[in-house]
């Protein structure tokens, strides 16, 4: 599902794959042993199982945004229903120290826009090099240990799930074909997700632009990557023809950088938005007998049943 509805294609996915293989090759023996080996076969370096028997059978999951200690123990305490498996969405352990690989994807999305991949790559190295900087100083390893400790299988599904809410949102301004910002707005809050995020205050937001200005091109950016890309990418996006961007969260020094090339920004929310993607996949699972327990923020809509 996730490789379906990545903005990249199927070209685009084996592409990487392809790259990747090829750089391994050029390891050294030592640099081969301590590599990533899923890295070979998974596109998505940020979404992994890191505890359980892959063979056991799952009757019942306990799914949500962030997964730590708490819901770890509540999920190993609970027995009406006994939880078989805890899945996270956002990364955990080896997933969360390999999030900025998957940020690659943003350049090839920028450039599926319009803009020259050399521009693209370049716009996005430093803030790449910046997000696995940040996460090399983690503690990536803890939800993994508990869960191993209190033998509670875990595994996280990221990336696979923001393309599934990228699809959903881009097809959805496709069909609708807003016209002015304050349409995007209305269009998104008959989302339930989004619906249900108004009522907590958290409901999607102009954060730049203004409520009648004419939305242009309207492209849900900032739903997949892996995490917000680089301030320098608003600029290349208005050159590349968009007016409007979605996104589910951006720092103030981007916001400035968009109001600038007088680029319109809505951010639709963060959890909200991950929820939707959670949904997207848990209905199959749903559909397949497999009994869900909602928590961590997740906005629990099935829209297989409608």
């Amino acid at each position: 599902m996730g490789k379906k509805a990545d903005p990249r294609g199927a070209a685009g996915i084996e592409g990487w794959l392809k790259r990747t293989k090829k750089q391994y090759e050029k390891l050294t023996d030592l640099e081969k042993k301590e590599f990533d080996q899923e890295r070979l076969i998974n596109p998505y370096a940020d979404t992994r199982i890191h505890f359980g028997d892959e063979k056991k059978e799952i009757k019942t999951v306990m799914a949500g945004i962030d997964i730590e200690g708490p819901e770890i123990m509540l999920a190993a305490m609970s027995s009406e229903p006994k939880v078989d498996l805890i899945i996270a969405h956002h990364p955990e352990g080896k997933a969360l120290a390999a999030l900025d690989d998957v940020m690659h994807m943003q350049a090839d999305f920028m450039n599926a826009l319009g803009v020259p991949i050399n521009i693209a790559e370049g716009v996005m190295r430093e803030r790449i090099q910046q997000v696995g900087r940040s996460v090399s100083g983690a503690n990536c390893m803890r939800s993994v240990d508990m869960a191993r400790r209190v033998n509670m299988p875990l595994m996280n599904l990221h990336t696979p799930c923001d393309n599934l809410v990228y699809n959903f949102v881009q097809k959805l301004m496709d069909e609708k074909k807003p016209d002015t910002v304050a349409d995007v707005i209305e269009i998104l809050k008959s989302v339930p997700e989004y619906k249900t995020a108004g009522l907590n205050n958290l409901g999607p937001m102009i954060f730049a632009g203004a409520p009648e200005n004419r939305c242009g091109k309207v492209v849900a950016y900032d739903m997949a990557g892996g995490t917000e890309g680089a301030k320098e990418l608003y600029p290349e996006l208005v050159k590349a023809g968009v007016g409007t961007v979605i996104g589910m969260h951006m720092k103030d020094e981007a916001r400035e950088e968009a109001i600038k090339a007088h680029l319109n920004v809505i951010i639709a929310g963060h959890i909200s938005s991950d929820s939707i993607g959670m949904n997207l996949f848990l209905d199959k699972l749903e559909e397949k007998g497999i009994k869900i327990i909602p928590i961590s923020g997740l906005i629990r809509v099935n829209r297989s049943k409608k």
